[in-house]
């Protein structure tokens, strides 16, 4: 405060005795002086002072001042301490942080509203288009006491309105060019804040993505992490990965860029790790390691176009990224985290590739003996000492390494038949080694949930699309108990089943069935064959169960259900497709066994398992459906639903009518005119509530605006408004606050009855569909 009386004391004079200044005075004063003085050195001084006054009297200095200092920017660019004092006191005016100096004093920014005060400062900046082009033909300045300011106010004219400035930086000459260039500034605070700068100027926006990409922002970024140590060096490194990602993220074009000019390659460096001095792992090394395995997966992640993935596995393969990774993957003292971050991203390298799953299968552990890879991991996934986020990753690698891999697949069925020791292809046997049928034998078997659960999943990848493989499976024997007789692999998961175990245990093993059972009609006579296997799923499916998991649960038992009828080619005597139908029908109800099977797409967690073949699950309780299976009930629900339908037998029963059917179908015909009439109405009426909630939104603004703009008059006058203006203005706010929230209720009410009306004539057109159908079928079997 003495320094800040001094600074305006020597440029306005001292104070009448008796006088104090406000806060408004002096900063009119200070604005005055800079606007109308001659002298350069006068200006100067009234810049100095305004910076001194901007974290206090944030609201005051950037009201009245805002156009005089870009005015100095323009008019004074020559006198580069004129622009640095100007400079810094919008940046200043323009933060996104709260200052420890503002108070609630004099008209300045109540506490908490900084972000919004220099939102509203950098709303008013932007709107000139000229001023950004000053700040960017500013940049040109070697000068730090302008170049630096200069970057800084730009990053908080980003962090306030993202999209504005990177609208007006697209379509400014050499624009993007001129920020890249700072990346090479020999000041290392200048280049590291131009990072920054970058990072936010790329989110979210594809075109200036391929700018900065194409201006050889991937060779300046190479540069720095090398010059910084690659996963030894600081922040710097992480903000350089951080901008990476931006630009490759969502972005094919540079993606294909990337691989095109040869980055992959120089990616390998980043994993040049020693593997025998591993304990060092700082908090920053971490970080960095991190976001190096993100910058992979980036450009090997499911959702990008099959092409650029293909493409990207195998530079990675050739290049020794994969081999580098896999070392990484089989190393002693790894961080959890980063081991477990390593074997996703191994995971999506393999995916689909069969060079490089052929390589991940030759890999072996360093332990003794030496084993597979491929085992090693299992063991880990079984363990359920192991961390549960690392367990799942590892199931995610076995699913990659088998997805498209009929090779993988056979090998690892194999290690389940008799006189078998070789694990994966490549492998070589070893005297009493653990083969990866074994383990996943044990975590189908164990008393875990989760392992079992986990073994199920694997084992069904081992069957996906690959009918040889269902077969051979259903040779698979195992011993229970010493002395007792081998049974199949089959029955026992039936048992297992049977044996009120866990939900999660009930889960696995459905899904299992599920895909072992598609498309084999061998597996289906089976299974059949089981005599407690048909009775537990109709028991099970005809519950009246209100749980959601156990809704869950008969939904999968109705699909198993189905899949044994729709598959059943008559070769067993146990159960025909016409004795299931009827079943069916008797037991549990042709509707009744739609809505059980429909229960499974409604569930959010079936949404988030279709979305992505990574697992997404946080917590043992988020393991519920597997991507693969959702992918297979996705296809064969409808298919499984006509299988099961009866076909209403025509005997002594009297002759349908065609016309009985054309009436059905006129009824639904107008059924839809119906549905489409309320579909309309609703839409009408949803669009009259956004309105409404949009003139609502607007009352907010102009009451938050009044705010601002009775702020800046008191700042101004000196003097406070008139509370009995405030209270007229509350009241008519909030009657308008209220006749909105009325007219909202009445809308939301009118929506809730349009829905259920809604509801109710869809359900009516769905059962004269079934009807129709019915008839139909009769028809047809005349």
């Amino acid at each position: 405060m003495d320094y800040l009386r001094s600074v305006t004391q020597s440029v306005l004079g001292s104070p009448q005795p008796g006088h104090q200044p406000t806060g408004a005075e002096t900063v009119e004063r200070l604005i005055d002086r800079v606007q109308s003085s001659t002298l350069l050195e006068d200006r100067r001084d009234g810049c100095r002072a305004l910076k001194a006054m901007s974290r206090k009297y944030r609201v005051l200095v950037g009201a009245h001042g805002m156009d005089t200092l870009t005015q100095v920017l323009e008019t004074d660019r020559s006198d580069h301490e004129i622009v640095n004092y100007s400079l810094e006191t919008l940046v200043n005016i323009t933060s996104p942080e709260e200052y420890p100096e503002e108070m609630e004093d004099e008209g300045t920014t109540p506490a908490g509203h900084a972000s919004v005060v220099g939102e509203q400062f950098t709303e008013i900046f932007t709107k000139r288009q000229e001023n950004i082009e000053l700040l960017v033909n500013l940049l040109d300045e070697f000068d730090f006491k302008v170049r630096y300011p200069a970057v800084k106010l730009l990053t908080n004219l980003l962090k306030n309105r993202p999209k504005d400035l990177q609208e007006v930086i697209l379509i400014i000459p050499s624009g993007v060019s001129k920020l890249m260039d700072l990346l090479s500034d020999s000041r290392e605070v200048i280049r590291n804040d131009t990072l920054l700068l970058l990072t936010q100027l790329t989110k979210s926006n594809t075109n200036l993505q391929k700018i900065v990409a194409f201006e050889n922002g991937y060779d300046h970024m190479f540069e720095i992490i090398e010059g910084e140590g690659y996963s030894d060096g600081g922040v710097v490194v992480e903000d350089c990965l951080i901008l990476m990602l931006n630009l490759l993220r969502n972005n094919p074009s540079n993606q294909t860029f990337f691989k095109e000019g040869s980055y992959i390659q120089q990616l390998t460096s980043f994993f040049s790790l020693p593997l025998d001095s591993r304990d060092g792992w700082s908090a920053q090394k971490v970080t960095n390691i991190h976001y190096m395995l993100q910058l992979v997966q980036t450009l090997v992640a499911p959702q990008n176009p099959a092409q650029v993935v293909t493409s990207c596995q195998k530079v990675m393969n050739q290049c020794g990224l994969l081999q580098a990774l896999t070392g990484l993957l089989m190393a002693s003292g790894v961080p959890v985290d980063i081991l477990t971050d390593t074997i996703t991203t191994v995971s999506d390298m393999i995916r689909g590739s069969q060079p490089n799953q052929e390589f991940f299968a030759s890999m072996m552990a360093p332990s003794s003996p030496p084993r597979p890879a491929i085992v090693v991991l299992l063991m880990s996934m079984v363990n359920e000492k192991q961390p549960f986020i690392l367990r799942c990753a590892v199931l995610y690698c076995f699913q990659c390494f088998l997805y498209r891999n009929q090779t993988g697949q056979a090998q690892i069925i194999q290690t389940l038949l008799p006189q078998t020791a070789d694990v994966v292809p490549g492998a070589k046997p070893f005297p009493n080694s653990v083969t990866a049928g074994q383990l996943l034998c044990s975590g189908l078997f164990s008393l875990d949930p989760v392992s079992n659960w986990f073994a199920a999943v694997a084992l069904s990848h081992s069957l996906v699309d690959n009918a040889t493989q269902k077969e051979n499976m259903l040779r698979v024997q195992l011993a229970t108990s010493v002395g007792s007789a081998a049974v199949s692999l089959l029955q026992q998961c039936t048992s297992i089943l049977q044996a009120r175990s866990k939900v999660l245990t009930r889960f696995g093993i459905l899904m299992l069935l599920s895909t072992w059972l598609a498309h084999c009609p061998l597996a289906v006579q089976t299974f059949l064959a089981i005599p407690t296997a048909v009775p537990y799923l109709t028991t099970h499916v005809s519950a009246n169960e209100h749980d959601e998991l156990e809704m869950v649960c008969q939904g999968l038992c109705a699909f198993l259900l189905g899949l044994c009828v729709q598959f059943n080619d008559g070769s067993g005597s146990n159960f025909s497709r016409e004795s299931l139908k009827q079943l069916v029908s008797d037991r549990i109800g042709a509707e009744n066994f739609g809505d059980k099977l429909s229960n499974i797409s409604r569930t959010e967690v079936y949404s988030k398992a279709a979305k992505s073949p990574q697992l997404a699950a946080k917590q043992p309780s988020d393991l519920v459906f597997d991507h693969e299976f959702c992918r297979l009930f996705k296809s064969l629900e409808v298919s499984c639903v006509r299988a099961v339908t009866p076909q209403l037998m025509v005997g002594n029963t009297a002759e349908v009518c065609p016309a009985e059917v054309t009436k059905y179908k006129d009824i639904i015909r107008d059924q839809d005119a119906e549905i489409t009439r309320l579909r309309d109405l609703l839409r009408d009426i949803q669009r009259e509530i956004e309105e409404v909630r949009s003139d609502k939104e607007q009352l907010s603004s102009k009451v938050q605006q009044l705010h601002d703009e009775n702020t800046v008059l008191k700042a101004q006058q000196g003097i406070a408004v008139k509370s009995t203006a405030s209270s007229v203005e509350a009241n008519i706010v909030e009657n308008q606050k209220e006749s909105s929230g009325e007219s909202i209720e009445e809308l939301a009410q009118q929506v809730a009855l349009l829905q259920q009306q809604l509801a109710e004539v869809t359900h009516a057109r769905d059962y004269y569909y079934y009807e129709v159908y019915k008839k139909e079928a009769e028809l047809t079997s005349l």
